[in-house]
Parts: structure tokens; C-alpha cells; sequence
């Protein structure tokens, strides 16, 4: 089903306006409602239509809030749509959809700390990205008269501040886990109710660190801004600057050389590559496989040096512009990369193959830390998680980007949903990134890796950029003035989605399982706190 035939099979009484799109990205339409028709129409496109909500994107504007919905479908064909809900600046109480449509829950209780709005019939709001024993009430750092050049007042530390807490019976107790780890984990703080070794309820909190990312991107440069899309989560930078400049050169109808794009795909097939080598040494590491842990450490620590050696930096930065790369690269270079990544993954398969003959090793992992296909979809789960779940959902694939189209993709794609599932799910996406890398090295075309239109003033407008991140699917969503700056960023990053679902995976195992289904999810806290 077409994009355009999806928005317009919406019932004729509920009195949308739809406004059906196709540009480069594809097919999408955009469905504009009334407050009492939002709730009907976000759980239709997503439980009617079977499309997966992206994110929520709230702009204010010199005389209105404009609240847009994305979601996206499993197919290119049926492209996305997005809901936009229009109100007076004055009115800052919108009907809620989070309690039903559970994967706009935090992206809702977001937008009341950040912008100061109320989303009605919401059972949660209120202590989420701006905790309430540290930021004064009613900061909403977001809006436009508030001056981020000025540190905000921070209230005194409440002594008799206690985390929340949900089960109340004789034995219960609770087990608090950070917000202060060691190494170079970010502040979480984890607080497990437990009787005896069972974990009945998890509270996690996150946003310790909140970094306001998208607040110092307005009023730069775009091409500033890309500094910041890049920093926010350093290991996977690369996916992350993909998004931005994928949006900035729709607004500008920039189309990078063909050079340019299968050179992004290598270099964004390598950062997985990486990853997600970095992602099994962390389950070793939580199981105690001292030796496994410190062979795909050195496995990840190779794919570091390959990437310094080809592009100059360990984690990929600088590399991505608007309209292609800053650098092109030697053909002997790229066959040299693809080979010695190729070599570090047949390293990796044979490590995989150790892996899954110990059975002490299995034992912690098999039916350990279940996140069952019906939470995958209702709690808008993304990426290795998601996959391994039954939800095989992969934006290489469902919305083609980048020239992604023209390379063959195996999704791989679990049902289990426990952490074996997710090793297998890295293990898997592993080789398809090598394989996707020697696809782009042997139809690598010559030519400029940047286009020719690329330094032209921007043009004035507003897009969604989008990849498959490691972590799972990425959106950014930006606009652009007349003068070439920012006037709104908005991030959605997978760790934002995933983080949602995790207290469900960690609940109803033993107290001692919850560090190892911790490093099966993967994620980020730094991406959460942008």
C-alpha cells in the first residue's frame, strides 16, 4: 500500500487535511487533525496500518505549537506519514496518546519538561529529563525566551529525596544500582525491588547528565551543528552525522556523487562492524569470560586502528559534509580496509563458535532477559533489540536511504527475545556489514565525493533525516532558516526507544542476571542524555 493511498483510507469523519508527498526520500504524507481526532488517528496508522512511530517533534512558532507525529512503515512502497496537530501558543494542554500508544509515553513526558506542556490523561509526568530534587520547576529550557547562554538555577539538594518505589509488601526491599559506575560508564541510577534474589520491579532514571543538544544547535550554522550531531554519542558518530547531513541536503535538494554515498556506506558498514564487536566483548565481560571478553577486545581495538589508518580518526568524526565527504579515499587504501576487515571477521565467527559450544556461557544468557514481539512493537523497540525480538524492522531496508537500495541486505531476525537471541542478532549483522562493505568496494564508482552545489547557501526549510544506526534506527529532524541556521533540531536516538523497554526485561529474572541482560541491550546513556 502506497503512502498516499495509506493517509487517504483514514475515515473520511474525522475531517483530516492530508497533503500526499514523493521526493527523493520516497513517499510520505502529511495529516493534519484536531486535538479530539489525535488519539484515534496515531493508534490507527499504528495498529491499523502497522506502522512504527519514529518520534514526536514539538516546534514553537511565533503564534501556534505545532506537534508532529512520525511514523514509518516496514516498506518503501508504504513510505510514512506524519500527524501534525496545530494549537494557539496560548494553549499548552494537548490529549495524550503515550497511554495507549506506549512508544510516544516518553517522548511526550520529554516534551512537558523540556517545552512545558501538559499531555492530558498522561499517568506519568512531571521528575524525567529534569530531575526534581536538582532543576527548579517550570524551567522548559526548550522554549524560545529561554536564554541558553545563562547557567539556569539549580534548587538545594533535598536530604529527604527518595527514589520512587512501587511494591510495597513485608520482605520487599530495594537494591539501588548508580548512578556512579566505574570504567567509562555514564551515570544511570537503576533502582531494583526485590525479595530475595528475584527482581520484581526495575525504575530506571536516567538524564543525569543532560547535555540540552538540541537547544545549542539553534542559531548556529548548519554545518556547525553537525559537530554536535556527531558528539553526542561518540562510538556511533558516524550513523548520527548521516542523519543530519541526510536532512540538510533534502532541504538544500543537494544529491551527493555517487562516489560519495557508497563510500558512506563502507565507512557506516565499518562503525557497526565495530560496534557491535565492542557490544559482544561487553556480554563476555558481564558473564566473566576473561579470555572471550579480552579476544573481541583486541578484535574491536584492530577495527579501531584500521579506521584511524584509512580515515584519520578512530570513530569515524569529520568525515561526513553536506553534499558527501571531506575526503576521498585511494582504491588500494579501501581494498586494504575491506580485506583486514574482513579478516578480523572470520577472527570474530571463530570466537562465536567457542561462544556458543560453552554451556556455562549459554546458561546465562538462554531465556535470560525476554523481550517478547508484542513489547518490541508496542514499546517502539529499534535496532539489534528489536531483531532479536521477531520485529525484524531494519531502516537499510524498510526506508531505503543512501543508496542502500542498490546492495543486497539480509535482515537477520530472532524470536526468542532473550540475550542469546541479541548476541546472535550481533553476531549475524556482523558479517552482513562485511558483506555490504565488499559490495560497495567492488561497484565503487570513480568520480568527486562532494557535490558541486554543495557549498550554496542553504535554503529555508525543514526535513527528516534518518539511518540505521548500530543501536538501531536514528532520526533527525531539522530546520533550517533564511540565514542558514538552525531554528529547530530534534534527535531520536534508538537509545531513546530502547532504554523504554528495558525495566520489562530485567523484571522477573534474579538479581545477579541483571548486569549481563544490561550488557545484551547495548545502548547508550550519553545518547539518551542529549
Amino acid at each position: 500500500m502506497e503512502a498516499a493511498a495509506s493517509a487517504a483510507s483514514i475515515p473520511e469523519e474525522w475531517s483530516v487535511r492530508i497533503d500526499a508527498r514523493h521526493d527523493r526520500r520516497g513517499r510520505w504524507s502529511e495529516v493534519e487533525c484536531r486535538p479530539e481526532t489525535l488519539k484515534r488517528l496515531c493508534e490507527w496508522i499504528f495498529h491499523r496500518l502497522g506502522h512504527s512511530f519514529a518520534g514526536l517533534v514539538v516546534e514553537q512558532h511565533a503564534s501556534e505549537w505545532t506537534l508532529r507525529y512520525l511514523f514509518y512503515a516496514g516498506d518503501a512502497a508504504s513510505g510514512r506519514i506524519e500527524v501534525v496537530l496545530r494549537q494557539p501558543l496560548g494553549q499548552t494542554r494537548f490529549p495524550t496518546v503515550g497511554d495507549s500508544l506506549y512508544a510516544a509515553d516518553w517522548h511526550e513526558r520529554e516534551a512537558e519538561d523540556l517545552f512545558g506542556l501538559v499531555f492530558e490523561g498522561h499517568p506519568r509526568l512531571g521528575d524525567f529529563i529534569l530531575h526534581d530534587d536538582a532543576w527548579q520547576e517550570g524551567l522548559a529550557p526548550m522554549r524560545k525566551d529561554f536564554d541558553g547562554r545563562e547557567p539556569p538555577a539549580l534548587r538545594a539538594p533535598n536530604p529527604n529525596w527518595r527514589p520512587d518505589r512501587i511494591v510495597h509488601a513485608p520482605g520487599v526491599f530495594g537494591m539501588p544500582i548508580g548512578p556512579v559506575f566505574s570504567s567509562t560508564a555514564e551515570s544511570a541510577h537503576f533502582m531494583l525491588e526485590t525479595v530475595g534474589e528475584d527482581v520484581i520491579r526495575v525504575m530506571p532514571r536516567f538524564f543525569y547528565k543532560y547535555r540540552a543538544v538540541e537547544k545549542i544547535a539553534e542559531g548556529r550554522r548548519a554545518e556547525d551543528a553537525l559537530l554536535l550531531a556527531e558528539r553526542f554519542n561518540g562510538i556511533t558518530a558516524f550513523a548520527h552525522g548521516l542523519a543530519f547531513v541526510q536532512a540538510l541536503e533534502t532541504i538544500g535538494g543537494i544529491e551527493p556523487p555517487p562516489r560519495a554515498l557508497a563510500l558512506r556506506v563502507l565507512l557506516a558498514e565499518l562503525e557497526r562492524l565495530r560496534h557491535h564487536t565492542g557490544a559482544i566483548e561487553e556480554i563476555c565481560e558481564s558473564t566473566a569470560l576473561v579470555v572471550a571478553a579480552s579476544q573481541a577486545g583486541i578484535l574491536e581495538e584492530e577495527l579501531l586502528r584500521l579506521s584511524g589508518v584509512l580515515t584519520g580518526h578512530r570513530y569515524l568524526y569529520g568525515l561526513l559534509t553536506r553534499g558527501g565527504l571531506t575526503r576521498d579515499f585511494g582504491d588500494a587504501a579501501l581494498r586494504d580496509a575491506v580485506a583486514r576487515a574482513r579478516d578480523i571477521l572470520e577472527r570474530l565467527s571463530a570466537l562465536e563458535h567457542r561462544l556458543v559450544r560453552t554451556s556455562s556461557f549459554l546458561d546465562r544468557l538462554e531465556a535470560v532477559g525476554i523481550v517478547t514481539q508484542e513489547e518490541a512493537r508496542a514499546f517502539g523497540v529499534v535496532g539489534p533489540i528489536a531483531r532479536a525480538s521477531g520485529v525484524a524492522r531494519d531502516l537499510r531496508v524498510a526506508q531505503p536511504y543512501g543508496g542502500y537500495a542498490g546492495y543486497r541486505l539480509d535482515v537477520p531476525r530472532e524470536l526468542e527475545g532473550d540475550g542469546y537471541a541479541r548476541l546472535r542478532i550481533l553476531f549475524a549483522e556482523a558479517r552482513e556489514s562485511v558483506r555490504i562493505m565488499e559490495q560497495a568496494l567492488a561497484g565503487l564508482p570513480a568520480g568527486a565525493v562532494r557535490a558541486a552545489d554543495a557549498d550554496a547557501r542553504p535554503r529555508a526549510g525543514a526535513a527528516l533525516g534518518w539511518t540505521e544506526a548500530p543501536i538501531g534506527a536514528a532520526f533527525h529532524w531539522v530546520r533550517v532558516d533564511s540565514r542558514g541556521a538552525v531554528a529547530r533540531y530534534r534527535v531520536m536516538p534508538p537509545s531513546f526507544a530502547n532504554w523504554h523497554v528495558f525495566h520489562r526485561a530485567a523484571e522477573a529474572f534474579a538479581f545477579q542476571d541483571f548486569p549481563i541482560i544490561l550488557a545484551s541491550f547495548g545502548l547508550s546513556v550519553a545518547e539518551n542524555d542529549r
